[in-house]
């Protein structure tokens, strides 16, 4: 038998062999992959990986296919593989994956498959991307008779499709969300209604049509016209223009608002992913379960602008595309799961869940294991601590996860899976619906391989076998061995995984490109790092190579991954993953502190917790309030006026006046450092005070610590990565004089408490018997008195500390928690629009700009226009309206309009080349007359209002 040894429990940069060819069974040997030749045609960290597990495998003849877009849209953003493989004959180059339109993706197609046959590959990786589930690119691989490594044609057309996947699903009794899937054909038989006239247009068009199916009248005018259209795709033809697709969405539209009074509608367009490709209409509505036509109306007549936005993000706008969007009812409180499968095209098998619903704009970021095996252990664990209400909760998952793997094999075996696809639900509480198939490998694989493992068995020997821990592995063996491969079992590796995406994005997670990355802080121990090889240091210096962040696809720069015992342990370690973290660079933006803050508003609340799809931007709301208060307040001024308190408190006391201001001398840094760090970055002092919630309490308005601030401090200092640490720059760390007086404060109450009997969390008690005038615990009065005296210098000032928890009070931060049904609780006014969209500045102000400018408010590329041949959205002597489209900017993939700040009127357009030309944050686009006259702040009256704020602050604690 061969085992494979486990590669992830160490830096994953270092590989390990799992070649079966060194088996000593020859049933195992013939299962060995090495004469496998793939051109690995992806990027990101899924290509590294590629690259990594086929050498370990023995597969030494790869290939990569490298796209010119990155290092054309930003100069020397080449591939970081490169350092490794420096056979130039295995590197090969096209200017983009996929082109701009559809003739430019045949074109790609044509030049890829002719790059794998010129070079002698017979097989195509195409990782995560989008190329990964296009049908018509495996259908030409499959035709010029090279392997996929990924699902064939038939199972991408039968699931790929999201129109397809539904009505697939709804033959094999899998829950679906309600909604319309064939809007396309519904279109055609509005324009054609008839039987005669649908065959009048195919004999019209020269359309190659099965004629069984023309002449069975069986079929439903919607049923005979997706037929139609099918040929009309593949003649490359339009048999309806956007606009009277735009008028159908818009009558669906209004039909469903009628029929679920009170939801919104998703618009999906069948080939989007990755939050491409989705909109949704009807905020209006939300919660009205009597609306007037004219609400309704109002509602829907946003749809044909809409579909228009999702069909132009997916490049399905071309002649002869596909232009299926769906519509679904948006359920509004839900979780996003997904099942991952493995099969061969006659065994299907769930690998398990995860849990995807910390997400915006479609997009994940953190997501988490969901196992059978996992649930259960938490729920003992509820029970044990008496938490009824989460483990009915938990056991209510348990049973939604059970009833999605079941169908997701079902759904596997009925499209003839066979290889690597994802399953992919909402969750409603004790209800899930189906969503589509990915008929790829997804991003957030390796969250699964953390926590399952599959044994491959000898069917004439049970002792015959050999283990894989990579579903990149596992998918090498199926496109080679696919009939031989026997149906796994899966087998438990580690009890819970976390992955979180690191990702090119703003403080406000809006995408930012461009930067370049000059530092990366090597990996510690059980850190799994994906990061395309990045932070692979050059091997003749030893040295960092500046990276720079490319723009031209999407924002993630790695893949940051842990494991544990339970949810909590992997929670825990990604967050010391993330503190131990250190970014540098230019220009360089990424959502690192948003991860850090975020895990550890989980780990202070509940890591079993069940945030919905919409937790992620009413949190960065929060946050955005936090830092309009915490800005609000200077930590130095606050310390300065707190030590004349306490000057002014011993004023009659001479002696006692020198020692208390001789104490507070020697606390200033040691409390400012800290806190200064916590109030200028909003996601560290929300995670913060996440696990800080428990510490203190308010008594009739004054704050009351329940563990000793001291530790707390020394927390915090670990918490901000800035504890004492020989050959660290001061600067990183607590200087060591603070650190000096905060570990012998730490010994000091460690041997009181240890005398009285007392634990950690027994502080109020303790302060409570230094209180005492009269000696306490058999201490003498000289004894006791110094004790006491100690006691005061100690804490004297930790009052300082306080101001953070009358932030959390004033912006109620508290208020969005988490219920004992692990039910998260959103505050309502964070899911107001205007809140939201003025927190957003206030975590990213505006670039600085002239009142008769509009700049653009990050780097990417500028289209004037909604699509090709459409017109511009302002023209120069136009008038525009707050909010108002002014132009798009493409970022990583995703079409952000501009909206007008202001009213006012266009005096000159600025920006040149046209459609498609790179800008850079704070570019000027427009020079512009204002309708209204802007004034401009005093920083004088800034500041002075800044040092009144403390100062009432302070009034609350003293």
């Amino acid at each position: 038998m061969a085992k494979q040894t486990d590669f992830y429990t160490h830096n994953p940069l270092i590989h390990k062999d799992r070649r079966l060819s060194q088996s000593t069974s020859a049933w195992v040997r013939s299962f060995s992959c090495e004469a496998l030749r793939p051109l690995i045609v992806c990027r990101g960290p899924i290509r590294k990986e590629a690259m990594d597990v086929y050498d370990e495998m023995g597969i030494h003849g790869y290939g990569i296919l490298l796209s010119e877009k990155d290092s054309i849209v930003y100069p020397n953003a080449l591939s970081p593989e490169l350092r490794k493989l420096t056979d130039n004959r295995r590197v090969h180059r096209v200017p983009d994956y996929t082109g701009a339109s559809r003739e430019e993706r045949l074109e790609r197609i044509g030049q890829i498959i002719q790059i794998a046959l010129d070079n002698g590959y017979d097989s195509l990786f195409a990782g995560y991307g989008f190329m990964a589930e296009d049908d018509e690119f495996v259908a030409a691989i499959e035709k010029a008779g090279l392997r996929f490594i990924g699902p064939c044609s038939a199972t991408q057309r039968g699931a790929g499709k999201k129109d397809e996947a539904k009505r697939t699903a709804l033959t094999v009794k899998v829950s679906v969300t309600p909604g319309v899937d064939n809007v396309t054909a519904r279109t055609l038989v509005a324009k054609h209604p008839s039987r005669e006239a649908l065959l009048a247009l195919v004999t019209a068009e020269g359309l190659r049509c099965d004629s069984r199916l023309l002449a069975d009248e069986s079929l439903s005018l919607e049923q005979l016209a997706d037929h139609i259209l099918m040929a009309s795709y593949d003649k490359g033809i339009d048999l309806f223009s956007i606009e009277e697709l735009g008028r159908q969405v818009e009558a669906e539209c209004a039909a469903m608002f009628r029929s679920h009074p009170g939801s919104r509608i998703r618009l999906k367009a069948i080939g989007g992913g990755g939050g491409k490709g989705q909109r949704i209409l009807g905020a209006s509505l939300l919660g009205k379960k009597s609306p007037t036509d004219a609400d309704v109306a109002k509602a829907a007549a946003a749809a044909p602008g809409l579909v228009l936005e999702v069909l132009n993000e997916v490049k399905a706008v071309g002649v002869g595309d596909n232009k299926n969007v769906l519509i679904e009812l948006n359920i509004e409180q839900t979780r996003h799961n997904e099942i991952q499968l493995l099969g061969n095209g006659q065994w299907c098998i769930a690998l398990g869940g995860r849990d995807c619903s910390l997400q915006m704009h479609e997009q994940k970021l953190l997501e988490i294991s969901v196992t059978q095996e996992a649930l259960a252990l938490e729920i003992e664990k509820a029970r044990a601590a008496g938490q009824c209400e989460a483990a009915a909760a938990l056991e209510t998952d348990l049973q939604v996860l059970k009833r999605m793997e079941e169908e997701s094999e079902r759904f596997g075996q009925a499209v003839g899976l066979d290889s690597a696809s994802t399953f992919e639900c909402i969750v409603d509480r004790d209800r899930h619906y189906f969503m589509e198939v990915n008929t790829r490998i997804q991003v957030e694989h390796r969250v699964t391989e953390l926590v399952y493992r599959l044994r491959f068995t000898n069917p004439d020997d049970p002792q015959d076998f050999f283990e894989v821990e990579s579903l990149v592995e596992a998918m090498a063996l199926l496109a080679l061995h696919k009939e031989r491969l026997p149906r796994p079992e899966r087998l438990p590796r580690f009890g819970a995984a976390a992955e979180a995406r690191l990702n090119a994005t703003d403080c406000s997670l809006s995408p930012s490109a461009g930067g370049v990355i000059r530092y990366w802080s090597r990996p510690i121990e059980g850190e799994i790092r994906d990061d395309q090889g990045i932070s692979m240091l050059n091997p003749d210096t030893g040295l960092f190579m500046r990276y720079r962040v490319a723009g031209a696809y999407d924002s993630n720069i790695a893949l940051l991954l842990t494991k544990g015992d339970d949810r909590r342990a992997s929670y825990e370690h990604l967050a010391k993953v993330l503190r131990c973290t250190t970014l540098r660079g230019t220009d360089l933006a990424t959502n690192l502190d948003f991860h850090y803050g975020l895990v550890n508003w989980f780990l202070g609340n509940t890591v079993m917790a069940k945030p919905t799809t919409r937790f992620v931007v009413p949190y960065l709301t929060l946050v955005g309030c936090l830092k309009e208060e915490a800005a609000k307040i200077d930590p130095v001024v606050a310390f300065v006026t707190l030590k004349k308190h306490y000057t002014q408190r011993y004023a009659a006391d001479p002696e006692a006046k020198k020692a208390i201001a001789a104490v507070l001398d020697r606390k200033g840094t040691l409390l400012t450092r800290p806190m200064q760090k916590l109030l200028d970055n909003p996601h560290l002092l929300a995670g913060w005070l996440s696990l800080n919630r428990k510490n203190f309490r308010h008594d009739n308005g004054k704050l009351v610590w329940l563990r000793n601030p001291l530790v707390v401090l020394a927390e915090t200092y670990a918490y901000l990565n800035m504890e004492w640490r020989a050959g660290v720059p001061a600067a990183e760390i607590i200087w060591s004089h603070d650190n000096e007086l905060l570990q012998k404060a730490i010994a000091f109450y460690a041997r009181l408490r240890e005398h009285f009997s007392l634990g950690a969390a027994d502080f109020e008690e303790l302060n409570a018997l230094l209180t005492q005038d009269t000696p306490q615990g058999g201490y003498n009065a000289a004894d006791w008195a110094a004790i006491q005296s100690a006691h005061l210098g100690f804490e004297a000032g930790n009052e300082l500390l306080g101001l953070l928890f009358l932030i959390a009070e004033r912006t109620r931060f508290f208020d969005f928690h988490v219920e004992p049904n692990l039910e998260v609780v959103i505050p309502d006014e964070l899911n107001d629009a205007d809140l939201q969209a003025r927190m957003k500045k206030v975590l990213v102000p505006p670039p600085a700009t002239k009142a008769d400018e509009i700049v653009t408010p990050g780097g990417g590329m500028y289209y004037a226009q909604e699509a090709p041949g459409m017109p511009t959205f302002v023209r120069e002597g136009d008038h525009f309206e707050k909010g108002q489209p002014l132009f798009i900017l493409e970022v990583m993939k995703m079409f952000n309009k501009v909206l007008a700040p202001f009213s006012g009127t266009i005096d000159k357009i600025l920006i040149e080349g046209g459609d498609g030309v790179i800008v850079s944050k704070g570019q000027p686009i427009f020079k512009v007359t204002p309708d209204e006259r802007f004034v401009e702040s005093d920083p004088l009256a800034i500041e002075k209002e800044r040092r009144e704020t403390t100062a009432a602050y302070l009034q609350a604690i003293l």
